[in-house]
């Protein structure tokens, strides 16, 4: 069976953000604006993408 997957692109600078919502986006994958990352769609992974909903957006 096929696992269900969300891709997630950083929109948003990391300048001036709390150190652990960095951490958060490092996580996820993301490294640089306009990077873009193909993550396992679980709860774990939808609470960080929540966590940082402004800094990231989902692309599908």
């Amino acid at each position: 069976m096929d696992k269900k997957t969300v891709t997630v692109k950083l929109v948003r600078g990391l300048i001036g953000t709390r150190e652990a919502h960095r951490a958060t986006v490092r996580g996820l994958g993301l490294r640089r604006v306009n990077s873009t990352a193909v993550l396992e769609d679980t709860p774990a992974v939808r609470g960080m993408i929540r966590k940082v909903s402004y800094l990231v957006a989902v692309v599908q």
